[in-house]
């Protein structure tokens, strides 16, 4: 099966509600509270999960209790009040909640914009298998590169507030690997967890027909061998139209991970940009999932059919 075009929420307006939760690891209080200004500064309103400060009293990695993030996502998003989630960090934790949200609840709730990345891949996936909703992979309330990176901030607020504004996506230091142009349906986030997902109930059969957007941290080159091996193997990336590299943050030597990736994605004789500026890095511009792209080696860019929100 094809992947089809998914349901973009609408832009937001001045005034808007945007709640912050913390679907995966703890949040550094100070981080978070630079995040809100920045937010409030945009003419936002937003408010902030109950359990968003929280830690597991056992698993110091995570933001407090399974059911208390989890509860957070499914109030603040049932919340007619609410406009739009944004995530406060990523962090393992993510896939521990999924099961845990009452999906019917949520699609009761009708689309809103969702934005995060890392482990929030586990939500991006979800809430397109199981909402079918289009979803922002951007930066975070809490993240230093949201906090300390203009560019950052302005990719997010451009794509929230004025979203045709932003139809070009890609850095000025995007480089090919595999020439080419593709059309198709951009889906991905942290390819470690694209692949911890398969064979669960929110993996997509896979990324036919897709432009696929992957990055990651932390994954030496023979880890993300691995990742990328069982993700070919496996028959996911079977038809895909093409992929956009994003940042490897600590995976090792750039031209070590550059040619694993190569290694790895070249023979499936599709195009690929690689270093588009989306992840783990310092500048980290805001992807749309679910939203139809081009996905052109000449201009090192992914430009979109439509804006990523209504």
């Amino acid at each position: 099966m094809t992947l089809a075009p998914l349901t973009r929420p609408a832009r937001l307006r001045q005034g808007a509600r945007v709640a912050v939760v913390a679907p995966g690891g703890p949040v550094p209080g100070e981080r978070l509270e630079a995040g809100l200004d920045i937010l409030r500064g945009w003419g936002l309103d937003p408010v902030v999960g109950r359990h968003v400060l929280d830690v597991h009293r056992d698993f110091g990695y995570l933001a407090g209790a399974d059911e208390g993030r989890a509860r957070d996502l499914e109030e603040t998003w049932c919340d007619p009040s609410v406009d739009a989630v944004v995530c406060a960090r990523g962090g393992y934790g993510v896939q521990r909640i999924v099961d845990l949200l009452d999906w019917a609840a949520m699609r009761a709730a009708g689309p809103k914009v969702f934005v995060g990345y890392s482990d929030i891949t586990a939500l991006h996936e979800a809430f397109a298998v199981r909402l079918g909703l289009a979803t922002l992979h951007g930066p975070m309330a809490a993240t230093v590169s949201f906090l300390k990176d203009a560019r950052t901030q302005d990719s997010l607020r451009a794509t929230l507030f004025e979203p045709e504004s932003v139809m070009t996506l890609g850095l000025e230091t995007a480089g090919v690997l595999v020439p080419g142009r593709a059309h198709g349906v951009t889906l991905g986030g942290c390819v470690s967890l694209l692949a911890a997902g398969l064979g669960t109930p929110d993996a997509r059969p896979g990324a036919r027909g897709g432009l696929l957007l992957i990055e990651d941290i932390g994954e030496e080159a023979y880890r993300l061998d691995r990742i990328l091996t069982q993700l070919s193997r496996s028959g996911w990336l079977d038809g895909v139209a093409g992929v956009a590299l994003g940042s490897w943050e600590d995976c090792g030597p750039y031209e070590e991970v550059r040619t694993l990736l190569y290694d790895r994605l070249g023979p499936l004789g599709v195009p690929v940009v690689e270093e588009l500026g989306f992840g783990h890095c310092a500048t980290a511009l805001t992807m749309p999932l679910g939203v139809p792209a081009v996905l052109d080696t000449d201009t090192r860019a992914l430009t979109l059919d439509v804006p990523a929100l209504r």
